[in-house]
C-alpha cells in the first residue's frame, strides 16, 4: 500500500504545537529528567452534549464522519489551551476488535460516555486453541476495507487541525484472549505451548500489517507519531500492552511477552506502554526494553494512585519518562513546594479556565529539580 497522505505543515488547534513538540522531543529522548510536563484535562462542551445524547451501552459500527465530527469538535475547544497536549483523534472503534475481526470474529461495539469513546472487542472464537487455523491477510476483508476507509476520512477531516493517534496493539497473549478467552489462554500455556507459539507469531504479523496500513495512510508531523499515551512520540511509534501479565508473574511475562514486545518495538522506532495498578509489579522488568518511549500508569481503586507513591516507582523504571493522573490541588500544591519528580508527564484533572491554566504552565514550563 503506498500512501498519498501528506505530512502536516501546522497544526491549526494548537498554534504553539512546533514549540511543544520540541519540549516533548526532550521528555522521550531522556534528556529532561530534570523538568515537567502537564496537560490540563478541562470540561468541554462537546464531552457534556455527547454524554447527554449517549448512554453507556453495546451499539453498531458508528458512522466514521460523525466520529470524526466528534474530535473535531472536541479538540477544537482546547485549542487556546497552552499545555503540553498535542491534540489528536484516537481510533477507538478498532481499539481492539479490529484483529479479531480480520479473522472472521464477531465485532461488538460499545459506547463509554465517560470518555467519548465507541470501542470494540470480539467474543472469543474457539474453545479449544488448536482449531485455530491461520488465515492469509487480505486486504479486501470488509473489515480491513472499513478501517482504510476510517482511516481516509479522519485524515481527511484533520487536514492541518489535529493528529490521529496511534491505536492499541492486540498481539502475543492479547491475541490469544481474543481466540479462546483469558482463562482457557492461561490454560494453553501448560496444555498446548507449541500452539500459543505459532499463534503469537502469526499474530505479529497481523498486528505489523494493521499498523504499516495506520502510518501509511494517516498524515504525521515533524517526524512523529501522534499518542493518546504521550502526545507526540519521535518516529514511527506503536502503543504495545502487556495487559495479560497483570495477572501473572514477571517470569511468566519474561517468557511469553518480553520477546514479542521487543521485537515489535525493534520492527518500528519502539513504543509505549500503558501498566495498570495491578501490573506495578512488572515495572522494573518492562523499563529494560530497548526503545521504550514511556509507561502511563493507570490508576484502579485497589492500590494507591500513581502519583502518591510517584517517587517508589520511579526506583522501578529509572529515567523512563512517566505519564501519571493527579487531582488539579495535589498537583498546585506540589507545584508551589516544588516537590513534584521531574521526567513525567502529569494528566492534571481540573475544573479551570484556560486563562487560569496557561498562567499555571508558564511555570510548568520553568520548572527545573
Amino acid at each position: 500500500m503506498l500512501s498519498t497522505v501528506r505530512a502536516m505543515d501546522h497544526i491549526a488547534y494548537k498554534p504553539n504545537a512546533p514549540q511543544v513538540i520540541e519540549r516533548l522531543r526532550t521528555l522521550y529522548e531522556r534528556r529532561a529528567g530534570d523538568r515537567i510536563f502537564a496537560e490540563f484535562k478541562i470540561p468541554t462542551r462537546t464531552m457534556q452534549q455527547f454524554r447527554a445524547e449517549h448512554s453507556e451501552g453495546y451499539t453498531s459500527y458508528p458512522d466514521p464522519s460523525e466520529r470524526a465530527r466528534f474530535w473535531d469538535s472536541l479538540l477544537q475547544e482546547k485549542g487556546p489551551c497552552e499545555d503540553d497536549h498535542i491534540p489528536s483523534a484516537y481510533l477507538s472503534e478498532f481499539d481492539q476488535g479490529l484483529y479479531g475481526a480480520l479473522i472472521d470474529g464477531e465485532i461488538q461495539f460499545l459506547k463509554d460516555p465517560q470518555s467519548g469513546w465507541i470501542s470494540s472487542m470480539v467474543k472469543p472464537m474457539y474453545e479449544d486453541l488448536r482449531q485455530f487455523d491461520p488465515q492469509p491477510l487480505d486486504e479486501n476483508h470488509p473489515w480491513f476495507r472499513l478501517y482504510l476507509k476510517q482511516l481516509e476520512v479522519f485524515s481527511r477531516a484533520s487536514e492541518d487541525r489535529f493528529g490521529i493517534s496511534h491505536f492499541i496493539l492486540i498481539d502475543a497473549l492479547n491475541f490469544v484472549f481474543e481466540l479462546v478467552g483469558a482463562t482457557k489462554t492461561y490454560l494453553s500455556l501448560f496444555e498446548v505451548p507449541e500452539t500459543v507459539r505459532k499463534v503469537i507469531d502469526y499474530a505479529f504479523d497481523l498486528n505489523v500489517w494493521v499498523q504499516e496500513a495506520f502510518f501509511e495512510n494517516t498524515p504525521s508531523f515533524l517526524g512523529g507519531t501522534f499518542s493518546n499515551m504521550a502526545q507526540w512520540v519521535p518516529g514511527r511509534v506503536i502503543s504495545e500492552s502487556v495487559d495479560p501479565f497483570h495477572m501473572t508473574s514477571v517470569a511468566d511475562y519474561e517468557q511469553w511477552g518480553e520477546e514479542n514486545v521487543q521485537r515489535m518495538f525493534n520492527y518500528f522506532d519502539g513504543g509505549v506502554l500503558h501498566i495498570h495498578s495491578n501490573g506495578r509489579h512488572l515495572l522494573k522488568a518492562v523499563s529494560r526494553l530497548e526503545g521504550l518511549k514511556a509507561i502511563l500508569l493507570l490508576d484502579e481503586k485497589d492500590k494507591p494512585p500513581a502519583f502518591d507513591v510517584l517517587h517508589e516507582l520511579k526506583k522501578d523504571t529509572g529515567d523512563v519518562p512517566l505519564v501519571v493522573s493527579v487531582e488539579e490541588d495535589a498537583f498546585e500544591y506540589h507545584l508551589n513546594k516544588h516537590t513534584l519528580p521531574g521526567g513525567v508527564f502529569y494528566w492534571v484533572n481540573s475544573l479551570k479556565s484556560v486563562d487560569e491554566v496557561n498562567r499555571i504552565m508558564e511555570r510548568v514550563r520553568k520548572y527545573r529539580i
